[in-house]
């Protein structure tokens, strides 16, 4: 169980990871040693997975998001496994949800322009079989965020 100190908590290292434990107890008006056991509880009971850095699309050349929906007509596991490791082998699709509706899977790609598309669209489809494969290129990111509401824990 957690309070709201520890979801204070929470919020501001997902703002900044590398928030001193000092800083994070005067904002959250603890002593230091005090916030430093709640954080370390916080990680030991897995409300924090891991702190990783956020690189810049833009400096990093990857650009264009582009979201493709896939459908398949193949729900055995080998099919499965053969498509996990297919857009796991894939560094360029970030994230991929399988959906509930018409629709079977969502992937999230970045790529340094729209023509790379192209050459994921041959390396996934020579991969594994597909019903249909629709893409669609974002046009402006009006959210983005890695924050998760800790309202609910």
């Amino acid at each position: 169980m957690i309070d709201d100190r520890d979801r204070k908590i929470l919020n501001l290292l997902q703002t900044d990871a590398d928030t001193s434990i000092a800083d994070l107890a005067d904002r959250v008006a603890l002593s230091v040693s005090a916030c430093w056991r709640r954080v370390r509880r916080l990680y030991e009971q897995g409300f924090v997975l891991r702190r990783i850095a956020l690189l810049d699309r833009q400096k990093m050349k990857v650009p264009t998001t582009v979201y493709v929906m896939v459908q398949t007509s193949d729900h055995s596991a080998e099919w499965l496994d053969k498509f996990r490791q297919a857009v796991v082998d894939i560094p360029e699709i970030i994230e991929v949800h399988r959906l509930t509706g018409n629709i079977d899977y969502l992937l999230k790609i970045v790529l340094p322009n729209v023509e790379h598309l192209d050459h994921i669209y041959k390396d996934l489809v020579a991969k594994v079989k597909f019903v249909d494969v629709s893409s669609y290129i974002s046009m402006e990111e009006m959210k983005a965020t890695t924050m998760i509401p800790t309202a609910y824990a």
